[in-house]
């Protein structure tokens, strides 16, 4: 059955009822002139002897016609065929006009915005006031006679324009609630883009603070024991550097991989106080010279601190690979406000296994985290080296 109404039909039906619903109001009217109604509005007939209910297609068959146009010209077309139904209701008294202008009151109700409503409805009702003014004072009824005509008038065109306005307002409410779930769809689309972007680097910091840093620490190792005269204490060592950092990326990835499959654990601890003395440790193995000075930050906050040590990580790995043998200044001090951090180096070459230069991703992440804290960070050459320095304030805005 639904099929049937939407492929056959009833399909049929909606493309083509523009002609349609006229040829079938003229098929109406000749069958209603061939039965023989006419005179329905006798008290109004102007004319002194009965005529041929034939004549009422005189009126009906162009008002047929002008249905064709009810929905190009909607007001147009309403206008012209109620002259008709006017001359009709003075003459013949047929019933196909009365449909004729039931339809095209529809359809421009329907199609009417507000105000063009607001003006059907007040035509209706004063419409309805005038034909019962001159059914009581112009024909030979009774006053409850011609108060019982306005009031079908009044209830057959006002069902008619109450009903166009219903199904014109659910058709207008369907239409805003399509629009409303296809907005939700697209906030939807671009909330899951944002959070595969937020994943994504997510997964491209924590490579970069867990994994990068420790390829990198062996390859430089490696580069480092290469470059110089077989000695089998150095040689070990830098064995061991190598050993380490690969399983301390091997570990990594492995949390990684594990986060990933199966969606538990943490992708990487997150940074503390305690990995400074790590930090200053694998520097001083890589062949840099550290100084170290720290305040006391016991009681500062977990996203201040966590920015300290990876601005600290960050910019000491730096110098590893782009100034290998440099002496490091680090220094973390605080006042009431702030907690201040300076990485500055001094000379140092770059080592052979950094073969291209970087692309930034490692500062500019830093960059995001200090000034997502409401820091301020700084990353540039100073006079024979490098500075990096972030300051953080200490109440952290969120």
């Amino acid at each position: 059955m639904h099929e049937q109404v939407h492929g056959g039909i009833g399909a049929w039906y909606r493309r083509h009822r523009w002609w349609a619903d006229p040829v079938g109001m003229a098929i109406l009217a000749v069958v209603m002139a061939g039965l023989g109604f006419r005179g329905i509005w006798g008290p109004f007939s102007v004319l002194t002897a009965p005529v041929s209910p034939w004549w009422a297609l005189v009126l009906a068959l162009p008002a047929c016609a002008l249905a064709l146009a009810k929905r190009r010209m909607p007001m147009t077309v309403l206008a012209l065929v109620s002259a008709l139904f006017v001359v009709d209701l003075l003459t013949v008294g047929g019933i196909g006009t009365l449909v004729v202008l039931l339809d095209v009151l529809w359809t421009a109700a329907f199609l009417a915005g507000e105000r063009g409503r607001r003006a059907l409805l007040l035509l209706l009702g004063a419409s309805t006031l005038v034909l019962f003014v001159a059914a009581w004072l112009f024909t030979d009824v009774s006053f409850a006679v011609a108060f019982l005509i306005g009031v079908q008038f009044g209830a057959i065109f006002g069902t008619d324009y109450w009903w166009a306005v219903a199904v014109s307002q659910a058709h207008e409410l369907a239409e805003l609630h399509r629009q409303r779930a296809e907005h939700a769809a697209i906030v939807a689309e671009r909330d899951r883009a944002e959070a595969v972007r937020r994943e994504r680097e997510t997964m491209a910091r924590e490579l970069h603070d867990v994994v990068a840093g420790h390829v990198m620490a062996m390859a430089i190792r490696a580069e480092a024991a290469l470059s110089t005269e077989a000695d089998r204490t150095k040689d070990r060592d830098a064995l061991q550097a190598v050993r380490d950092a690969g399983l301390d990326a091997h570990g990594a990835l492995r949390s990684m991989i594990s986060v990933l499959r199966r969606g538990d654990g943490n992708l990487a601890r997150p940074p503390r106080w305690g990995d400074i003395d790590g930090i200053v440790h694998e520097a001083e193995r890589a062949g840099l010279v550290v100084d170290l000075s720290v305040a006391d930050l016991r009681d500062l906050g977990t996203g201040p601190e966590q920015a300290v040590v990876r601005i600290v990580r960050e910019a000491v790995a730096n110098c590893i690979r782009h100034a290998g043998g440099a002496h490091v200044e680090i220094v973390v001090d605080r006042d009431d406000h702030d907690v201040r951090v300076i990485v500055r180096s001094r000379g140092g070459v770059a080592s052979a296994a950094v073969v291209r230069a970087g692309d930034g991703w490692g500062l500019q992440m830093l960059e995001e985290r200090v000034v997502a804290l409401g820091g301020v960070f700084t990353a540039g050459p100073v006079v024979e080296g490098w500075s990096v320095e972030g300051r953080i304030p200490i109440e952290v805005r969120v």
